[in-house]
């Protein structure tokens, strides 16, 4: 900030001005002001001998009473000098007399406003006040003043660094397309590979479970007609615990059936989620591509977090199931970081709190066309008010370095509204939980 220090009838001189580390957010206040305060009553000479000793000096800040009553910029004091008989009307008269003649459009800025809306506003003046002067107040009662020059010099450098960005965007939203292309193939890949064998046990498992149930009988026959076996075959029988292993086998075939059927699930999601880079829509389940995350996500789920689910009757949706198998997972593993961090404060299940994760379905009929609503609530930590605008920024993230890349909303926002032509919507309480609702459109 340049600060003008005078004392009449001079000022001293105006020090060399420095270029701010700006960033997208910057405000007017990191700019260069000028700190120029007259008081209405003072004569034009001391602010003309002010501009003659500072070239830099945008213009003059009139003060009565404490309160700013307007400004004078350089070129508005100049015009009026350069009149007929301006020197001898000015010169030795008050300030105020010398502003009745200025046709003055003062814009007052708060010091807090970004450097871009500043350059907006300014530029939204008329034309004969686009390069005026811009009043920033700091605080009630403090006021300097900006030169346009540098406002919008400021705002050449912010557009540079936006540019920047938006490149470091686009390649970064491009390495993550080509990361998520590539381990789609590669998890289809051991999908298929693993779907072969498990195929195979699964095909083959009826007729072993039908082979043991027959051996098992015939077992129990033979044990029903020899009465009285040999001594040998009582300790073979003995030895090899023959009556457990009737009583277990069926045991151990039920488990592996139920072990079979899971992994066959398993690698019927990772096959659905690996088409993430699919464009083509299709008809498909919404609650199967919930089901396929859910089991995917199993072993992030820890003992105690409830998994609650309400859904309605829906019709197929015309979608890219493994896109929205995606948004279903970075919405979840949102729901189940919060709830994790929350654990960490308060214990898993303390108290009143029961750690919980509630997924509902609805369809909701409109008459311009139908919408299948799917709402993913969290009890958890809950998003502070101040930065949930902000939540589907690129590269924004609560989360620490590290674990948090700031892409996964961002990539989900883009799959619901550009991809499917649909809404993600959040609502949030700090301290209450979470909920994310997506609206799809049904044609």
């Amino acid at each position: 900030m340049v600060s003008l220090q005078h004392t009449y009838p001079e000022l001293s001189v105006l020090p060399q001005l420095k270029t701010p580390n700006l960033t997208l957010d910057s405000t007017i206040r990191e700019l260069n002001l000028y700190n120029f305060q007259v008081e209405s009553v003072q004569p034009g000479r001391d602010v003309a001998q002010s501009f003659q000793l500072n070239p830099l000096l945008p213009g003059v800040i009139l003060i009565q009473h404490r309160k700013i009553i307007g400004m004078i910029s350089r070129r508005q004091f100049l015009e009026q000098m350069s009149r007929p008989y301006g020197l001898e009307l000015f010169l030795k008269r008050p300030l105020h007399s010398l502003y009745r003649f200025v046709s003055a459009e003062v814009l007052i800025l708060r010091g807090d406003t970004k450097i871009v809306d500043a350059a907006r506003r300014s530029l939204q003046r008329t034309p004969n006040f686009v390069y005026e002067p811009i009043v920033v107040e700091l605080e009630p009662g403090t006021y300097r003043l900006l030169d346009v020059h540098q406002l919008l010099v400021a705002q050449s450098q912010i557009q540079e660094l936006t540019t920047q960005l938006l490149h470091e965007q686009t390649q970064a939203q491009m390495i993550q397309t080509e990361k998520m292309a590539s381990l789609g193939q590669m998890v289809a890949g051991i999908a298929h590979e693993i779907k072969n064998p498990v195929g195979c046990i699964t095909g083959n498992f009826e007729f072993l479970d039908d082979y043991c149930a027959k051996l098992i009988e015939l077992l129990t026959a033979y044990a029903a007609e020899v009465s009285q076996p040999s001594e040998d075959l009582s300790q073979l029988k003995e030895d090899n615990e023959l009556d457990f292993i009737l009583e277990d086998l069926p045991k151990i075939l039920n488990s592996m059936k139920l072990g079979s059927e899971r992994l066959t699930k398993i690698i019927a999601s990772l096959q659905n989620f690996s088409h993430t880079d699919e464009s083509k829509h299709q008809p498909a389940n919404i609650h199967e591509c919930i089901e396929s995350t859910l089991i995917i996500l199993n072993n992030r789920i820890k003992t105690g977090i409830m998994i609650s689910k309400n859904y309605a009757n829906l019709p197929l949706v015309n979608c890219s199931s493994g896109q929205l198998s995606q948004v279903f997972m970075n919405l979840i593993s949102n729901a189940i970081d919060a709830l994790n961090e929350k654990i960490e404060k308060v214990g898993n299940g303390s108290g009143s709190w029961q750690p919980q994760i509630e997924i509902s379905t609805h369809l909701l009929p409109e008459k311009e066309r139908d919408w299948v609503l799917v709402q993913i609530s969290d009890n958890g930590t809950g998003i502070a008010p101040n930065i949930q605008q902000r939540i589907f920024e690129t590269f924004f993230t609560t989360k620490p370095v590290g674990k948090g890349t700031g892409l996964g909303l961002a990539i989900t926002h883009q799959i619901v509204t550009e991809k499917h032509d649909g809404k993600l919507l959040m609502h949030s309480q700090l301290g209450k939980g979470t909920t994310f609702e997506i609206l799809l459109p049904l044609e």
